[in-house]
């Protein structure tokens, strides 16, 4: 089943031009050239997983990065697992970030309300994947 499912994560990746730098555990990072490509990429690979049996929780944020060859650091990437680990097994979950940068894409939400962020100061509002 887990190699079912690197295959299936590595082919969506592909094809949304995604790289995956890092991997913890159970989990992993991607990045993206937007955030439209990274959210239609989350509910594609949550969509895909589904039919492996598996509920995949995933959280898309944006923000500047500091790049050290493949290693990616700072407070986005920090926000993008508190938002991931938000996320209920098959939700996408979303930043308030990501919901305004990719107003005009047609992706659709539904807002989740503030939540606190372990280690982030104050609260920030989350928003769910609306999925067709």
């Amino acid at each position: 089943m887990l190699s079912n499912f690197y295959a299936l994560a590595d082919d969506k990746l592909h094809h949304f031009r995604g790289r995956k730098p890092d991997t913890a555990g159970d989990g992993w990072f991607a990045a993206f050239d937007s955030p439209a490509t990274a959210v239609r990429c989350g509910t594609a690979l949550v969509d895909a997983v589904e039919r492996l049996g598996v509920q995949l929780p995933v959280g898309v944020q944006t923000g500047e990065c500091e790049v050290l060859g493949e290693t990616y650091n700072g407070i986005a990437v920090h926000l993008d697992a508190r938002v991931a680990s938000a996320a209920e097994p098959g939700q996408v979950l979303v930043s308030a970030t990501v919901k305004d940068l990719v107003a005009g894409s047609g992706l659709r939400f539904e807002d989740l309300g503030l939540r606190m962020q372990k280690g982030v100061p104050d609260e920030w509002r989350l928003f769910g994947v609306a999925r067709a």
